[in-house]
């Protein structure tokens, strides 16, 4: 018996169409900026569906492409810690309720004091939006470096792996990138978790 048609993701081939026509502009390195940027603060879009068809249409300017886009998220982390360090107080709660829950917020928040830097690490890659993390850094006042570090290592290896990818499998990225997804979040999950452990115990024995 055959499977239903998949139904079409709406929101993604938009995207798609948005990176296509990106490609061809003479804007598209501020583009990316901007896109990677509103991604970290406002907009949880998947930036893979813009930035895998601009990598495959300028593989010239791969590393290029990629290092923008960490360039932008990173603007983004740092403008979305200020706000949770300068003003949570004051509108911290409307923030928490426009990007997700009071109850997530609190244990982002938890997890933030207990883990910090490999909490911010894990970020990049398990289901926690990314804009909780940074509302939540600046609020509990964690060391603005440690979380600009721990912020570009698991964005680079976001975006460069991207980058790397394209490299590797050219126009069959895209589809690779789909099917392979889920496995790799679960794999540099527990990667960082053990990392994470072994940093706890490290410290323990100390």
């Amino acid at each position: 018996m055959s499977e239903p048609p998949r139904q079409p993701n709406r929101k993604r081939d938009r995207l798609y169409q948005l990176g296509k026509r990106m490609i061809e502009s003479r804007h598209v390195l501020w583009g990316l900026g901007l896109a990677s940027f509103l991604e970290s603060i406002i907009v949880p879009i998947p930036l893979e569906a813009i930035l895998i068809p601009l990598m495959q249409a300028r593989r010239h300017q791969l590393f290029l492409l990629a290092g923008i886009a960490l360039l932008g998220c990173l603007l983004g982390a740092a403008t979305g810690y200020a706000v949770g360090y300068f003003v949570f107080e004051a509108i911290g709660q409307q923030l928490v309720e426009w990007v997700s829950t009071p109850e997530q917020f609190e244990r982002v928040r938890q997890n933030m004091e207990s883990g910090g830097f490999w909490f911010v690490l894990s970020v990049g890659v398990i289901p926690v939006p990314f804009q909780i993390a940074m509302l939540a850094a600046g609020a509990t006042g964690y060391s603005f470096a440690l979380f600009m570090v721990a912020s570009a290592i698991s964005r680079a290896i976001r975006y460069f792996g991207l980058a790397l990818l394209v490299l590797i499998a050219g126009n069959r990225a895209q589809a690779l990138f789909e099917r392979h997804k889920l496995k790799t979040m679960v794999i540099i999950t527990l990667v960082v978790a053990l990392a994470w452990g072994l940093s706890m115990l490290a410290n323990g024995s100390s």
